[in-house]
């Protein structure tokens, strides 16, 4: 057979819609957000938030205001288009909107992402304070900015978790899965995070969805704040319930512990590295790795 005619024959067979394709799209025929526009979003709201690291530095107030506008411009018309897009797949909505119907409403959510800002701003900023405060290695900010990847995984965070208060779907899981496959840090967009949080190192981290962060908390690589188990309805359907860890103020959780459970580690504990837990932690505690037990198994048993 000649490649033209295999070629052919396979835009052919890939072309015709299967049951399956169909089942998986969403009931409204229009079109689906673009990953390169939602991309472009995150980093225009850098070069709003961070504007003399990720621009033309400005010391003019004029300019600066200038450029500024420039960019929120852009960011308005984008978020307006990805919004629209993303609608199509809220399971809640009408779907018998029309096109201006749902313009009209993904303009809404757009300004009331747009009046959330400065405090998005605010909360990023408290966080570049606590990793710089962390980490005796930071020589200066700019470093910290420019560098680090919990900055760059915040940041994305906290764009994702403001539109998902605004009940957005889908663009704000693309925006968190943008940072993970960047910089290794996994979290959900649903998850809520106080201020002056810190990610050191940061790889391998993974934050659930109905985790509850409080203010001064510190990670290190490969922690897990994750499920213990699932709960299912009558019909064997997965219960989304909270299931996912409290961390009050002022913990710290060394590399690889996993906190696992609908369980709250109180405030000012430390969790060392390597432990498993999966029962409340007191306010003061200090968690560390028991000596290593030396057991034999016979197949498993007793594990």
């Amino acid at each position: 057979m000649k490649s033209n005619d295999i070629l052919l024959k396979n835009v052919d067979l890939l072309s015709k819609l299967t049951e399956q394709e169909v089942g998986m799209m969403p009931a409204v025929d229009a079109p689906l957000p673009s990953v390169e526009q939602v991309k472009q979003i995150v980093a225009l709201v850098k070069n709003i938030i961070f504007p003399d690291y990720f621009n033309q530095r400005q010391p003019d107030e004029t300019l600066r205001s200038y450029n500024i506008g420039v960019h929120m411009q852009e960011l308005y018309r984008l978020l307006v288009k990805q919004i629209a897009h993303g609608l199509q797949f809220c399971e809640d909505c009408e779907t018998t909107q029309t096109k201006a119907q749902v313009y009209a409403e993904a303009d809404r959510l757009a300004l009331e992402f747009i009046d959330a800002l400065p405090e998005i701003k605010r909360l990023l900023y408290t966080d570049v304070q606590a990793m710089f405060d962390n980490d005796p290695a930071a020589p200066n900010y700019g470093e910290v900015i420019f560098c680090y990847p919990v900055v760059n995984t915040m940041t994305h965070y906290r764009i994702a978790h403001k539109l998902h208060q605004l009940q957005v779907p889908v663009i704000p899981r693309i925006i968190t899965e943008q940072a993970h496959s960047k910089t290794g840090i996994d979290i959900h967009p649903g998850a809520q995070i106080g201020e002056y949080f810190a990610i050191d190192h940061g790889t391998g981290v993974v934050i659930g969805e109905t985790c509850i962060i409080g203010n001064h908390v510190t990670l290190y690589q490969g922690v897990t704040l994750g499920a213990k188990s699932f709960k299912y309805d009558e019909n064997g359907n997965m219960l989304n319930i909270p299931r996912h860890p409290i961390i009050e103020d002022y913990v710290t959780v060394y590399s690889n512990a996993s906190i696992l459970g609908r369980i709250t580690i109180g405030h000012h504990s430390i969790i060392g590295g390597n432990i498993w837990v999966t029962n409340d932690v007191p306010p003061y505690s200090r968690i560390q790795q028991s000596k290593a037990v030396d057991a034999a198994f016979d197949g498993g048993l007793g594990i």
